[in-house]
């Protein structure tokens, strides 16, 4: 039996695509990256798990923040180049900016339009000297 993870196409850097998504709205959070580890790990423990590029390592959403993505459904798409996880994002932020989603603006006229108020304030969110998990 051929192992699921070897149908994905991954990048040159062994990564792809990762788009969260809430389950019951539809809304995009957040994309990030996920490596083959972060992938299978994310299927076994049921809840998002990203492959931090900047910090080279494993990064489960909500470590710090405590906002974790319970995975309810993981998708490929046609392509096999990128994957959307279905999740309930417990504690309403997936961004680091304290926002529901990472995706808060809106061109308009050519300006980049904030249309998403911040939930909570993104220093009592993280330890200090964090921006983002």
């Amino acid at each position: 039996m051929k192992d699921w993870l070897d149908e994905v196409n991954w990048n040159a850097e062994g990564l792809v695509p990762a788009i969260a998504q809430d389950y019951r709205t539809g809304r995009v959070l957040m994309m990030a990256w996920m490596n083959r580890e972060a992938l299978a790990l994310t299927a076994a423990e049921q809840r998002a798990i990203y492959w931090s590029r900047s910090r080279g390592k494993l990064w489960r959403k909500g470590e710090e923040s405590g906002h974790v993505q319970k995975l309810h459904e993981l998708r490929l798409d046609c392509d096999a180049d990128v994957v959307i996880l279905q999740v309930e994002q417990l504690g309403g932020i997936a961004c680091h900016t304290g926002r529901e989603s990472c995706f808060y603006r809106v061109l308009e006229n050519g300006v980049w339009r904030v249309v998403d108020p911040v939930l909570k304030d993104p220093h009592a969110i993280y330890h200090a000297g964090h921006t983002h998990e």
